[in-house]
């Protein structure tokens, strides 16, 4: 099957859309891929990514990019403190230590999203990446795509990839299968500054990363290499309650009330994560695709990532998901043996919806006993630390 006489568009720019487009060049595909940011400096969010070996680094490896990311990659953010709501240290692997290394099964490295991101730009053809590129709407003409954006640009494709995330406007074209409620809202925080910002905290991490549980609830705090905090609370709600409990989440006063409130029983000392100005807080509902979900696979349009398979954070398996999703679609696409892009894409997609239903579960049933009161004791138990 060639693809070299097929325009490709994958719609966004995150590591799963960024490694495809990567791997893809390297077949000689003719391949542009979409961004919603304004340019490669805005919007990189989040705590750090630990990259599981099978998945993420099988990825990079086979774009050839693994020197590059063990140049930037930080070995400390992997350390990991399991702690109590009064920040009683039970698991400390700046203690214990790690013996893991690259090509090990349970190695999972960690980089923060921002370099992630810088390697696999810096390894891509010239104009790639069309940034300012917010997906309106796609419409079938004939044989061809056209992608209409927010500032009106339009372009044409043969193949649409859709790797644009939870909200996906592609993958209505796809499928028609909705996420289902999880119970779960995680609030997440960026802080700048941490060491200022977030003193105790700061000591806490030691550069690396912290598992708070009390009461049901989750507080996880990753520290990143310019010295910001990315950081989640997470808590039993109703499916709505973003928007019904009318926080203005610009303001961090009001952010502060509710979490005094909603983690009372929790140490003051977790205070300063949330009263700085400068603190960006999003909040995160979390769903889950249907772990049986299937479709007839399309000849023109496809999906990976969180687009194909949202499901929530507490299993570490998104974006490693993503970047398997892109080599084994990329592999797929490439592959000889299919006599044509559907049948390229079914098989891809047979293989993608299958380890969904596998991972999805674990994910899943993380989800649960992370917001259990018992979540402390069975995280330990995990490390055959029973207390």
């Amino acid at each position: 099957m060639k693809m070299h006489n097929k325009k490709i568009a994958i719609v966004g720019g995150g590591p799963g859309g960024l490694t495809l487009a990567r791997l893809l060049q390297l077949k000689g595909a003719n391949v542009k891929v979409y961004e919603r940011d304004i340019n490669q400096d805005v919007r990189v969010q989040g705590g750090a990514l630990d990259l599981h070996t099978e998945s993420g680094l099988a990825a990079l490896a086979k774009a050839g990019l693994m020197e590059e990311f063990k140049a930037r990659y930080r070995p400390e953010a992997g350390l990991m403190r399991v702690v109590d709501d009064q920040l009683n240290i039970h698991f400390d692997e700046h203690i214990e230590g790690k013996e893991d290394t690259f090509g090990d099964s349970n190695h999972r490295p960690e980089i923060d999203r921002g370099p992630l991101r810088q390697i696999l730009l810096n390894a891509l053809e010239p104009d790639t990446v069309v940034w300012d590129s917010h997906i309106l709407s796609i419409e079938k003409i004939q044989d061809t795509w056209k992608l209409v954006f927010q500032n009106g640009n339009i372009a044409t494709a043969d193949l649409i990839i859709g790797a644009d995330g939870a909200n996906s406007k592609i993958r209505p074209f796809v499928t028609s299968i909705k996420p289902h409620w999880t119970g779960i809202t995680m609030l997440e925080g960026s802080l700048k500054d941490g060491a200022k910002t977030a003193p105790v905290i700061h000591e806490l991490l030691k550069g690396g990363k912290v598992f708070g549980y009390g009461n049901g609830k989750t507080l996880i705090v990753s520290s990143k290499g310019d010295g910001s905090f990315g950081f989640t609370a997470s808590f039993k709600s109703s499916e709505h309650w973003t928007k019904e409990n009318n926080i203005d989440y610009k303001d961090q006063h009001q952010v502060l009330a509710w979490f005094k409130k909603e983690f009372s029983e929790w140490s003051p000392a977790w205070w300063e994560l949330f009263e700085s100005p400068d603190t960006i807080f999003i909040p995160r509902p979390q769903y889950c695709m249907p772990l049986d979900q299937k479709w007839e696979a399309n000849s023109d349009i496809t999906l990976l990532g969180d687009a194909a398979h949202w499901m929530p954070p507490f299993a570490g398996e998104g974006v490693n998901m993503a970047m398997l999703d892109a080599l084994q679609l990329s592999e797929a696409l490439t592959n000889p043996a299919f006599k044509d892009t559907q049948q390229a894409i079914a098989y891809y997609e047979k293989q993608m919806l299958a380890r969904f239903a596998q991972i999805g579960q674990d994910t899943l049933f993380n989800t649960k006993w992370m917001h259990q009161p018992n979540a402390l004791k069975d995280m330990l138990a995990m490390f055959g630390k029973n207390k």
